[in-house]
């Protein structure tokens, strides 16, 4: 990429070198600014520097001074995963990649190398790709699923109900998406803490990024191996014996993408959730005459805080324009979810709520939008509703200002969420959560339960010997949501 060369202010020259402790120190090749070091830890306040100065399309560094364009305006991201002719995901058509600037143990090398998946192809290829993994994924089984969310949520919140202390993040938000997933994938014995760890610290481009990767790789080449000589009712069975005939390395390959973006979105997203439920207003405030139901707090959060920040990279098919930036062929392209998110022109006010607007790009779009959203979509809905339902007292143990960020120019996530609630007792897995007798999908994010006598509580049931009514459509759509 050639962007034009930003000289400090002050001095004749472009490289000159500011003094420690100084802001400028985020400035490197050519006056760039970096999205990594300490200087990048809050990308947010980056980002909205590189639109002040820029626009809506904005020349950055990655690791190792990489250079790149970062998308920030909501229509130029959505313009640029909609256009094919212009953009693609192939990495091998990078610049970067082509002169030698990424190097192989880049960092983020796991992310954006070349695989093939169809996250990664093109025309008929990328439709025999994408075809093999939507199809694999239309015989997944949802209110079975559902069921088994419910059932790991139940048995995560037995594992610390009766200390009446908890972390979240640790404890439940970075378990119970690799526990479905593994599930989903057809290896359930592989859900362990090694594969939840690895896959933490696989897209954060650390020293043991590379190693990470190995690890998953082995896992999943492993399960790949064994199911196609026995296989079973499972998206794994299914992606292996699709008509599209995939190799066994593009069926590890497809796993892999699967798992790791399903588990990174979902695990930030769980943690996101949970901590907007515990600390933000606008999440107990009326609404229509009720309060913020869970999906529509999930659908909130993925507007505020997208469990993935950023896609990396989109590479320029040809000579193009983008928000006025003069982009070459071979220019990598950041698809900026976070930045685009709160772009002004989409959101001049960021607290306004965004109650039924799914137009954020938390999933991405186009060609290579999501296939696996409604399974994230599932997993914190029933996760999150289940959590509450167990634990309708839980609150945040610490002040909100004190909670931790960790970032990566791909993620935002919470270190940890300490909460405190009344001790529990253990309850059968198979079993209903049975601390709140409402139903949990009309129950109310941050409602009180009813107290005994107030003309709030639960009314008494009907004598054994009255009569019995059916249930009504909207409690018998809600059992069929549930999968009961």
């Amino acid at each position: 990429m050639t962007p034009e060369p930003l000289s400090p202010i002050g001095t004749d020259e472009p490289t000159a070198t500011p003094p420690p402790g100084c802001p400028a120190h985020d400035i490197g090749a050519g006056g760039l600014r970096r999205l990594h070091g300490p200087e990048a830890e809050d990308l947010g306040a980056v980002y909205e520097k590189l639109r002040a100065e820029h626009g809506s399309v904005a020349p950055a560094l990655l690791h190792q001074d990489v250079p790149v364009w970062v998308v920030l305006g909501h229509a130029e991201n959505l313009h640029m995963v909609s256009t094919p002719s212009q953009y693609c995901r192939d990495s091998r058509l990078w610049s970067a990649l082509q002169d030698g600037s990424v190097k192989p143990d880049h960092p983020l090398m796991p992310v954006f190398a070349w695989q093939p998946v169809c996250s990664h192809a093109e025309g008929d290829e990328h439709l025999r790709l994408r075809g093999a993994v939507t199809g694999a994924m239309s015989t997944i089984d949802h209110r079975g699923i559902r069921r088994h969310i419910n059932r790991a949520t139940q048995q995560l919140v037995n594992k610390f109900c009766e200390e009446g202390r908890a972390d979240l993040v640790s404890q439940f938000a970075e378990h119970l998406p690799m526990a479905v997933m593994c599930e989903i994938l057809g290896m359930p014995d592989e859900y362990n803490d090694r594969l939840v760890q690895a896959a933490r610290d696989l897209p954060k481009g650390t020293e043991t990024s590379i190693a990470s990767n190995e690890y998953v790789m082995d896992v999943l080449m492993r399960l790949t191996a064994r199911l196609r000589a026995e296989p079973q009712d499972d998206f794994t069975s299914h992606l292996i014996n699709h008509p599209a005939r995939l190799t066994d390395d593009e069926v590890g390959q497809h796993l892999r993408i699967v798992l790791m973006a399903a588990y990174e979105n979902t695990a930030n997203l769980l943690a996101n959730v949970l901590r907007v439920v515990l600390t933000d207003p606008r999440f107990r405030a009326q609404l229509k005459g009720g309060q913020m139901t869970v999906p529509q707090a999930v659908e909130q959060s993925l507007w505020d805080e997208p469990p993935f920040s950023i896609v990396l990279p989109y590479i320029a098919k040809q000579d193009t324009e983008l928000g006025t930036q003069r982009i070459r062929k071979g220019d990598g392209l950041l698809f900026g979810i976070a930045p685009g998110n709160v772009d002004p022109r989409v959101r001049p006010d960021l607290k306004a709520n965004m109650q039924g607007n799914r137009s954020h790009l938390a999933f991405g779009g186009g060609p290579h939008e999501c296939p696996g959203q409604d399974i994230g979509r599932a997993i914190a809905d029933v996760g999150v509703d289940a959590l509450l339902t167990r634990l309708p007292d839980v609150q945040l143990a610490c002040d909100e200002d004190e909670l931790r960020w960790r970032s990566s120019v791909s993620s935002r996530h919470l270190v940890e969420l300490p909460v405190k609630f009344a001790s529990k007792p253990q309850q059968g897995v198979t079993e209903r959560p049975s601390s709140n007798p409402v139903p949990p999908w009309s129950r109310q994010v941050g409602a009180v339960p009813p107290q005994p006598g107030s003309e709030h509580a639960v009314p008494t049931p009907a004598p054994a010997n009255g009569p019995v009514s059916r249930p009504g459509v909207f409690r018998r759509l809600l059992r069929w949501w549930r999968g009961d």
